[in-house]
């Protein structure tokens, strides 16, 4: 089957096939570590991803609070990777959002691609599917919405969905929600490193600058989902990523050199921390391999919003409250942008987790 630049992965899964097309198929050694996602999340054996409950991070008692910064901290440090629950966004919300985004992937692919974007052009923002972008033409099975959410100066409304009419206000009251959210994880992140609670939160940006990514990650049914993946193993680029999904299991995180699989926790976002975080602190704070896996019975959906540094403003290095004779730095200065560049082009050679 010849596989056209503009494929959707649901038109593919749709279209009755029962072998998936050549392009989608992971490398020899990559496939005996594909397994079955629906049966992974059963297992209780092996290192479960950490839970951290927020709900004391406005206490007032000082020992209290502690408690549970030093279990955030705890968690960013040994995995890089946790489920935030009591993280105070309202339920009510959350299921608005997913409701708006599951709503527009409902309608039928012509409607999205009067949203498609075009890589090629420079228009990123908008309905896409991965586009081959290393030698061997590597595909993966998914089709996204992306869009800038945070701050509202930097939106274009004019690329989000109006269908359905919810879409927008939802969106917005999120993206309010989860910056205020990256605020408090940045000020605990920032003390647990010896600095004033405002200092990374400053460095990746401030008020103005941190820009606020929405990435809603659609994966339809694989008929071959042994041979295929969601999205393949990579490291975030990010400051902070915040994932929620629709319970049904997909994400795994490269942990004491095996794949484990996030189970799926109600009512929870997933927190990950991202290269950028883990530059500027040296290392301190982990920003883990993670991958996607997919399935044949259940579509998967997951809404990711990257907080990402402005691309050129900032020179992206350990800190120096990070570095001693001791403890030298572990990443040369790069901004933002070269620093995503830096990774496309070792991958692009052959290099499976740049940083």
């Amino acid at each position: 089957m010849v596989i056209l630049t503009n494929t959707r992965v649901e038109s593919l899964a749709k279209s009755g096939i029962h072998q998936i097309p050549k392009e989608y198929i992971r490398p020899q050694d990559e496939l005996p570590t594909i397994t079955n996602i629906l049966e992974e999340q059963n297992y209780e054996q092996g290192p479960q991803v950490p839970t951290i409950d927020l709900n004391d991070i406005n206490s007032d008692d000082p020992k209290t609070l502690e408690k549970c910064s030093n279990e955030l901290r705890k968690a960013a440090t040994e995995w890089g990777v946790m489920h935030l629950v009591n993280h105070g966004i309202s339920d009510d919300l959350i299921a608005r959002l997913k409701a708006a985004g599951e709503c527009f992937f409902a309608q039928p692919v012509e409607e999205k691609e009067k949203h498609s974007n075009d890589i090629a052009s420079g228009k990123v923002q908008g309905y896409g599917s991965k586009l081959a972008n290393n030698a061997s033409g590597q595909l993966e099975w998914e089709d996204y919405f992306f869009h800038t959410v945070f701050p509202e100066e930097k939106r274009d409304l004019t690329v989000w969905p109006t269908t359905p009419a919810d879409y927008i206000p939802a969106t917005v009251e999120y993206a309010k929600k989860i910056r205020a959210l990256t605020t408090k994880i940045l000020s605990v992140l920032s003390l647990g490193l010896g600095l004033e609670a405002g200092r990374l939160e400053e460095e990746v940006g401030g008020a103005n600058e941190l820009l606020l990514q929405l990435k809603i990650n659609y994966y339809p049914k694989c008929p071959q989902p042994e041979l295929a993946l969601g999205v393949e193993a990579h490291t975030d680029v990010s400051a902070l990523t915040f994932i929620l999904h629709n319970m049904v299991p997909g994400l795994q995180l490269f942990y004491g050199g095996q794949w484990i699989t996030a189970k799926c926790v109600p009512d929870s976002i997933i927190l990950h921390i991202g290269d950028t975080i883990e530059i500027l602190s040296n290392g301190k704070y982990k920003s883990i391999l993670h991958r996607a896996l997919v399935n044949k019975e259940k579509v998967r959906v997951s809404w990711a919003v990257f907080c990402e540094p402005p691309k050129e403003k900032i020179i992206l290095k350990p800190l120096p409250e990070t570095v001693s004779e001791a403890e030298p730095p572990l990443f040369p200065p790069r901004t933002f942008h070269q620093h995503m560049e830096h990774k496309l082009f070792k991958k692009n050679n052959g290099v499976v987790n740049p940083k």
